[in-house]
């Protein structure tokens, strides 16, 4: 299958103000692509590019006093098939995890291990260890949150998102993250693209998604507890501990948001968006 995607994000500044921008569809997917336009800024400004610790695409640049927006878009093929499932995955003891795992284990900005640990080993330290487990995690936290656009608050972390109940994709991620660190199994969260391919067209303006992946089995797994069911054409962004490393746009200094476009449909025929390069 095909699926085209892309953003065109504007916003204003009051001074000339320095940013990174992680909205690159992430080297793991990137031999997927078959075609992307330029990363077109509004005015044109000088736009450079680096690798994070996490292996992130970022973008830097400063955008002028005023207006500024920025734009890509693309396609890219993708297999069509959901989420990968396995129920006979089992946890890796800790001793035998890879260097690189390690670090999801730890508490975060976001996700705090040390408030939640009590509760998670309480409600599931006695179920069986593996996909199983991870899968009753998922459960508890699509059950225990409602999903809500107007309950999004940038600082919320899984502690509160447990206590209050709500929250948005992001918060459903930390939540699902946090617990699974208390039990001592690796997860990370991930930005991406997200379509309603295969599913109900949601009537909300289209936004990127998060969901996170926990390592099991020797692989890391995709795990979505804000909608609890496989699904079809993610495009992955930027990985992280959290929210905190994969900040879509971090502005140093105050920016407004004036619009915020994003599109990612499955193609259908000849009907393929054109790139804003093209456009």
């Amino acid at each position: 299958m095909l699926i085209t995607y892309g953003f065109d994000i504007g916003i204003t500044v009051a001074q000339t103000t320095p940013l990174i921008a992680l909205l690159d569809v992430h080297d793991t997917r990137r031999a997927d692509v078959i075609s992307e336009g330029d990363f077109i800024t509004r005015p044109s400004v000088p736009v450079s590019m680096y690798r994070d610790q996490f292996g992130n695409v970022c973008r830097r640049m400063v955008a002028p006093p005023g207006d500024f927006s920025f734009t890509l878009g693309g396609t890219i093929t993708d297999s069509g098939e959901p989420d990968f499932v396995d129920w006979n995955l089992h946890e890796i003891p800790i001793a035998e995890l890879p260097d690189d795992a390690l670090v999801y284990l730890l508490g975060s900005r976001y996700c705090e291990t040390d408030q939640l640990s009590e509760m998670a080993w309480a409600q599931f330290g006695g179920l069986r260890p593996g996909w199983s487990r991870v899968a009753a995690i998922v459960n508890f936290v699509h059950n225990q949150l409602t999903f809500g656009y107007h309950y999004a608050r940038a600082t919320r972390t899984a502690a509160e998102a447990y206590q209050e109940r709500v929250g948005v994709c992001r918060d459903f991620a930390h939540l699902t993250i946090a617990l699974c660190r208390c039990l001592n199994i690796p997860a990370r969260y991930v930005n991406g693209y997200l379509g309603d391919i295969g599913v109900p067209k949601d009537p909300a303006p289209m936004d990127f998604s998060a969901w996170c992946e926990v390592y099991l089995g020797g692989r890391w797994c995709t795990f979505d507890a804000r909608h609890n069911k496989q699904r079809t054409g993610r495009i992955v962004v930027a990985r992280g501990r959290d929210a905190t490393d994969v900040s879509l746009l971090h502005t140093f200094g105050k920016h407004t948001l004036k619009w915020f476009n994003v599109w990612t449909d499955e193609v259908t025929g000849t009907d393929v968006r054109p790139s804003p390069a093209a456009a």
